[in-house]
């Protein structure tokens, strides 16, 4: 490993140009990422892959010496699958870097067949190493940008709007599972404590079907509701829910249901002692 290392230092201008090379030729995207950064990459890869070879210990995964790698190996594929990289793209990063580097072994070595191949082997398993890990990191990566991503578009599809002093409306649309039943919780208690809001109206007319997982969840979100003080109203009741509902058994206790927002709002403005009517015609 350390032999490695020595060629490495000894031949690092020369291969950091043969290995950018190499890169711009396996299809680099510059509509992606700059030739100044994927330098500065380069770079710094080379600089830290010849600080760990210099260590005898070439345990990748546990030895310190090798900590600063996987945390740029980690940093460089997260923030290519951010960009938009393919798995295969990113671990090109470092599976480029073999040919610049064999031909410089090969150099080195010249007529001494058994250490050239000794070499050769020690680099080529690093690099695989080193190639999986950006995989795996790549994969990560990919995977929590998108739960990161479904978290927001949940919290985006619960808006919790305010209709007027003291009533707050959740409309509700698509399907509501467990996840979406804590997003919906959390943002309308949140949104209850921050408006004193006596009235939370709970509208299901964006809703497909109610079963009864869909009606517990309900059921869970009106009453963690109201031990934050605030009455609900569930509006949006159409008469094929209504069915299931009936049909299921479910027992909605003694929550306010109403055909449509409308008569939602008008039954919340009573609950808090107001209402709405037309004004009286002017007689001339």
């Amino acid at each position: 490993m350390s032999r490695i290392g020595d060629v490495l230092k000894k031949h690092e201008s020369d291969l950091l140009a043969e290995w950018l090379k190499a890169q711009m030729a396996t299809g680099f995207r510059r509509d992606m990422i700059g030739e100044s950064e994927l330098q500065e990459q380069s770079r710094e890869f080379l600089r830290l892959l010849q600080s760990a070879t210099q260590s005898e210990d070439g345990d990748l995964h546990q030895t310190s010496s090798w900590a600063p790698m996987r945390e740029m190996l980690k940093r460089l594929s997260r923030s290519r699958a951010k960009q938009g990289f393919t798995p295969s793209q990113t671990a090109t990063f470092v599976f480029s870097f073999k040919e610049p580097l064999f031909n410089r072994l090969r150099q080195e070595h010249k007529n001494d067949g058994d250490g050239l191949f000794r070499d050769i082997w020690t680099a080529s398993e690093l690099l695989d190493k080193l190639g999986l890990v950006t995989t795996e990191e790549f994969q990560k990566g990919r995977e929590e940008f998108i739960a990161r991503q479904q978290q927001e578009m949940l919290e985006l599809s619960t808006p919790v709007v305010k209709l007027w002093d003291g009533i707050l409306a959740l409309p509700l649309i698509g399907t509501l599972d467990s996840a979406r039943t804590q997003v919906v919780m959390e943002s309308l208690l949140q949104k209850i404590v921050e408006t004193g809001s006596q009235v939370a109206i709970i509208d299901i007319t964006g809703v497909p079907t109610v079963d009864t997982l869909v009606a517990q969840h309900l059921i869970k979100t009106v009453t963690a509701a109201r031990l934050m003080g605030a009455d609900c109203v569930i509006s949006g009741i159409r008469p094929q829910i209504a069915q299931t509902i009936v049909h299921l058994g479910v027992q909605l206790g003694e929550v306010i249901t109403k055909a449509s927002l409308a008569d939602a709002f008008a039954q919340a403005l009573r609950g808090l002692g107001l209402s709405v009517g037309r004004p009286a015609t002017l007689k001339v």
